[in-house]
């Protein structure tokens, strides 16, 4: 169908037909529809008209081998053709679900053994409430029902893995959260330190969670869950002080520990995982986006052993599970992916190379900048924070319309960055050049340059 139709007309199609995620669908067609990306390569998509887009989001945090890798597409084409499909129901496996279970026990933190295929990280983590609620019943504690989470946090979109986010404005949405989800203060030292030294406020965020526990009691929580560092959030990176408390509370309390690591993980921190950078002490893990690079769907949770253990030996038959889950061209794929990280040192490169690089050619470029508080990153991901007052941290008036505006002129400019509340973040593919980092920090630069205009500050 695609090759006698304009792109014109797929564009009109897709204005008549489909409806967006995270999208004002009114709005979206009053401006006349969407772009079309047509194809991508490296760390570069190209739209309609043939303009370059350098892509320093990687899609959507998640293509870190970088696009049109032959050896993912290989791997997928040759499993369609051995076996295109079959579940993992019924006492059946397929050599690829197979295979990568072993391998993310391998590459995982120590005492992760055990792995639960889903979609997306909302299934997988909606897979995780069910089984931590399964697990404390078969421990005699049915009370153990909360989950305590961050404001900022981004854990899905399904009813479940919502109620676990602390975003207000997808809360409003479906009367959510549902009962049984908490949150919390996140560990945001640009907006809520107020001066505070960083370890000491890392600290003072954890104890959040404690004070929480200890008002909830402790018998009546089931479980803390936190990205190791907050992507969709704003990229709030924690300080180093923050995890060693949290581990300690959620042992001290007898709480499960959650790491989300659907952004952090595959090398986006310069290490494996998120958990290995931080020291996260947990018992689930969710794995997402990376795991394939976005190249088909495809989602785990990795179950620490001695919850597996009580769930293997007292739970019986787990009712639970997806048509696709463990689908053996998704697992092929990962694996592929997977050996493209290793075989290319893409975490370590991330971690003493190329993460370092940009952050210093942001910082260089930005220097002084008017309506810049604050770059950070860690690996491969970061933010830079949009500020009226680069002393005082005072924002301009109405909540993130800078951080679209900025956005907006990084479209234009034919660079990919994300608007979060007053902040421009990026997350660009492990695979990213010194030139491409160049290319990132000039093209940030010009559109601060331009917002700064449209506020009359330059």
């Amino acid at each position: 169908m695609n090759a006698v139709l304009s792109n014109h007309d797929l564009k009109k199609l897709d204005d008549a037909h489909h409806l967006h995620p995270f999208t004002d669908f009114k709005e979206l067609s009053a401006q006349g529809g969407s772009r079309l990306i047509t194809r991508g390569e490296g760390c570069w998509i190209e739209d309609d008209s043939g303009n370059r887009i350098l892509d320093a989001m990687a899609g959507l945090w998640c293509v870190n081998v970088g696009y049109g890798r032959k050896e993912l597409a290989e791997a997928g084409y040759r499993q369609m053709l051995d076996l295109s499909f079959y579940n993992t129901f019924f006492k059946t496996t397929t050599g690829p679900a197979a295979l990568l279970s072993a391998k993310l026990a391998e590459i995982t933190p120590a005492g992760f053994n055990k792995v639960f295929f889903a979609n997306s990280g909302s299934e997988a983590n909606d897979t995780i409430v069910r089984m931590v609620r399964h697990y404390w019943n078969l421990k005699g504690k049915p009370s153990k029902k909360t989950f305590i989470s961050r404001t900022h946090g981004y854990h899905g979109t399904t009813m479940a893995s919502t109620s676990l986010g602390g975003m207000s404005v997808m809360h409003g949405q479906g009367d959510l959260p549902l009962p049984g989800f908490v949150h919390v203060m996140p560990p945001y030292p640009f907006d809520l330190a107020n001066g505070m030294e960083p370890e000491a406020f890392g600290r003072l965020a954890a104890r959040m969670v404690e004070e929480k526990i200890l008002e909830l009691g402790a018998e009546n929580v089931a479980a803390f869950i936190g990205e190791p560092i907050q992507g969709a959030g704003g990229v709030i990176i924690p300080p180093d002080s923050y995890w060693p408390e949290i581990n300690r509370i959620c042992r001290e309390h007898d709480i499960l520990l959650i790491a989300d690591e659907v952004i952090c993980g595959f090398g986006r921190l310069g290490h494996w995982f998120g958990s290995q950078r931080f020291g996260i002490e947990a018992d689930f893990m969710t794995l997402a986006k990376g795991i394939t690079s976005g190249y088909v769907p495809l989602s785990a949770v990795m179950v620490g052993d001695r919850v597996a253990e009580t769930l293997i030996e007292e739970g019986g038959e787990f009712y639970h599970g997806f048509t696709y889950s463990g689908h053996p061209v998704a697992c092929a794929v990962a694996l592929a992916n997977i050996a493209v990280i290793e075989s290319e040192n893409l975490v370590e490169r991330t971690r003493t190379d190329i993460g370092p690089y940009l952050r210093a050619k942001l910082e260089e470029a930005l220097d002084g900048h008017p309506i810049v508080g604050e770059i950070r990153s860690e690996g491969l991901i970061g933010a830079i924070e949009i500020v009226k007052d680069r002393k005082t941290r005072e924002r301009f008036p109405g909540g993130g319309k800078v951080g679209l505006m900025a956005r907006d002129h990084c479209f234009r400019n034919n660079v990919i960055l994300r608007g979060i509340r007053d902040s421009l973040v990026f997350s660009p593919p492990l695979t990213l050049s010194h030139g491409e980092a160049d290319e990132i920090a000039r093209l940030a630069k010009l559109s601060l340059d331009q917002t700064a205009r449209d506020l009359g500050v330059l």
